[in-house]
C-alpha cells in the first residue's frame, strides 16, 4: 500500500516533466524558426514599371523568414541571381522593397517593344523575306534598301537605293533577345511561322531615330523594302550610289 502511494506521485511527476519538455521543445522550435533567415532580392533603386532589370538594380539580403513576402524571389545559389537579369518589372518596385516573382515578367512581347528601345529612338516594324528570319538575331545591325520605279536616262526603270544604314534590330518576330529554353524557342518559332504563313512575310523590329522613322514610312509607300545584314562590329557609314540596270549595263556600277 505504501509503495502504491509513492508510485502514483512519481508517475505524475514524470508525466509533468514529459509534458514540460514537449512544450519547451515546441517553443524552442518556434523560436528557432522565427530567427531562421533566407536570402531574398531587394531593389537598390526605384525600378519603374516595365523596366528591364540589370544586376546593379538589386542585391541579395538576409531577412528572417517570417518577414519574407510570400512570393519573394529567394536566392539559394549564385546562379539564381542570373535568372532575374533581363526580366521586366511588371509594376513599380520601390527602393528597399523585396523583389517578388509576381512583380516580374519575361522579356517578351508581353512586356512591349518599348522596353527594348534606346532613349531618343523609336520602334518600327519592317516586313522581311521569311527566309531571312532565322539568320537575323536581336542586336544585329542592318541596312535598309528601297527598290522603286524611277526615271533613268529618260526612261522608266527600276532603281535601288540604300536609305538607312547601321540600324539596330531589337526583335525578330517574337524573339526580343530573351533567354529561352529549347521548348520555349520551339513554341515561339511555331507561333512566328503561323503568323508568317498568313502574312507571307516575317517581321523584324528596328530602333530608328525620328528622321529615319519618317524615311521608313515614306519608303514603304513608294516601293519595296529589303535589308542587308552587317557583320558584327561593322558600324561604318558609307556614301552608296543609286543602283539601276542602265548603270550596270554601262559599266558604271562601282563599290562605295
Amino acid at each position: 500500500m505504501e509503495s502504491r502511494k509513492v508510485l502514483v506521485p512519481a508517475l505524475l511527476a514524470f508525466a509533468s516533466a514529459g509534458l514540460f519538455m514537449l512544450v519547451l521543445t515546441s517553443k524552442e522550435k518556434a523560436l528557432s524558426q522565427s530567427f531562421e533567415t533566407g536570402q531574398v532580392l531587394v531593389a537598390t533603386v526605384d525600378i519603374p514599371e516595365r523596366t528591364v532589370l540589370k544586376p546593379d538594380m538589386f542585391e541579395a539580403m538576409s531577412v528572417p523568414r517570417k518577414f519574407m513576402q510570400q512570393d519573394a524571389f529567394e536566392v539559394r545559389t549564385p546562379s539564381d541571381l542570373k535568372q532575374i537579369s533581363n526580366l521586366v518589372a511588371r509594376v513599380r518596385i520601390p527602393k528597399g522593397n523585396q523583389v517578388t516573382e509576381s512583380s516580374l515578367i519575361s522579356l517578351s512581347p508581353d512586356a512591349g517593344l518599348s522596353v527594348k528601345i534606346p532613349p531618343g529612338y523609336r520602334g518600327a516594324v519592317l516586313p522581311i523575306d521569311p527566309g531571312m528570319k532565322s539568320l537575323i538575331k536581336p542586336g544585329d545591325r542592318v541596312d535598309v534598301l528601297l527598290t522603286f520605279d524611277a526615271m533613268i536616262e529618260g526612261s522608266r526603270d527600276k532603281a535601288t537605293v540604300t536609305i538607312l544604314q547601321n540600324v539596330l534590330v531589337v526583335a525578330v518576330g517574337n524573339d526580343m533577345g530573351q533567354g529561352q529554353s529549347a521548348g520555349q524557342r520551339k513554341s515561339m518559332n511555331e507561333k512566328d511561322d503561323r503568323s508568317s504563313a498568313l502574312n507571307d512575310k516575317a517581321l523584324i523590329s528596328l530602333a530608328l531615330n525620328p528622321n529615319e522613322l519618317q524615311y521608313l514610312a515614306l519608303m514603304q509607300q513608294k516601293g519595296n523594302t529589303s535589308i542587308g545584314v552587317r557583320g558584327l562590329g561593322d558600324n561604318e557609314m558609307h556614301p552608296i550610289p543609286i543602283a539601276a540596270m542602265p548603270y550596270l549595263l554601262n559599266g558604271n556600277a562601282r563599290k562605295p
